[in-house]
């Protein structure tokens, strides 16, 4: 055999493996090595914290360890930021995520979601002498927001111009800021706002306005189907049993919401 000969069956044996490597089943990969790689979140409580014992808890924990165990396999589960999330996924890093991801257009372009299976507003809060009730309220005002979070694509996508928006790594850090006097104004979860005044009276954040009604949703690459498959039957024998509103129920205070309970994909 010609060497040139050879060398080009040798490329063709790496392009094939290559793309077979790009298209791999990521159900099948799991369910062969018994477990199930999943983004959470651990700075974000009540969707995912750290306990006293170094534990992580949380919404998002309690139905990335349901989704696991329902497929039967082990979770693996993989601390995340908003900002890295996304690209953990991509690169093949986790194979879900579940870490307050909400669905959207543009994220719909490189990524597959499943079903919604719990609650999540978006909204402007801040300090109570800023007179803020809508969009065009925020000329010439500075905001924080978590990076890579819906509350950064939709400001960034509606407020004026003249707005500043401060970027910060992670909600611990936005909030800190806040609490600092860095910034006055924040996009946060509902959620989030009601601790922080729970937690710093003094600081407590009046609401301005609601971003956005929203929802969690797990995150998935592009090209998984039988995974995806598999998690929206989790999700939905889940919500038809009770058992995600009893999740919701025990981390929100709220069960979840009658329109999101009965969403089936």
């Amino acid at each position: 055999m010609k060497f040139s000969k050879f060398l080009a069956l040798m490329s063709a044996g790496i392009l094939a493996a290559t793309i077979q490597t790009v298209h791999a089943d990521a159900l099948a990969d799991s369910q062969k090595s018994g477990v199930l790689r999943i983004a959470v979140p651990q700075d974000y409580a009540p969707y995912g914290s750290v306990n006293s014992d170094l534990q992580l808890q949380g919404l998002d924990i309690d139905i990335a360890n349901l989704v696991a165990k329902q497929l039967g396999l082990k979770a693996v589960l993989v601390p995340v930021t908003s900002a890295n999330r996304i690209a953990y996924l991509q690169t093949h890093k986790v194979d879900l995520v579940i870490s307050t991801l909400g669905r959207n257009a543009e994220r719909e372009k490189v990524i597959s979601f499943s079903q919604p299976y719990a609650p999540y507003n978006n909204s402007l809060f801040g300090a109570a002498d800023i007179k803020v009730t809508k969009p065009a309220d925020m000329e010439n005002q500075t905001v924080g927001v978590a990076r890579g979070t819906f509350e950064d694509i939709l400001l960034t996508n509606t407020v004026p111009k003249s707005t500043v928006i401060k970027r910060y790594e992670d909600n611990n850090t936005l909030i800190s800021a806040y609490v600092s006097g860095q910034v006055r104004l924040i996009g946060v979860a509902d959620f989030v706002a009601i601790t922080l005044g729970e937690k710093n009276p003094a600081h407590k954040p009046v609401m301005k306005y609601v971003i956005q009604e929203s929802s969690c949703s797990i995150g998935l690459n592009k090209d998984e189907s039988a995974l995806l498959t598999k998690v929206n039957e989790v999700l939905t024998k889940a919500k038809k049993s009770g058992e995600l509103s009893a999740i919701s129920k025990k981390w929100l205070n709220v069960p979840l919401p009658e329109k999101l309970a009965t969403t089936f994909e």
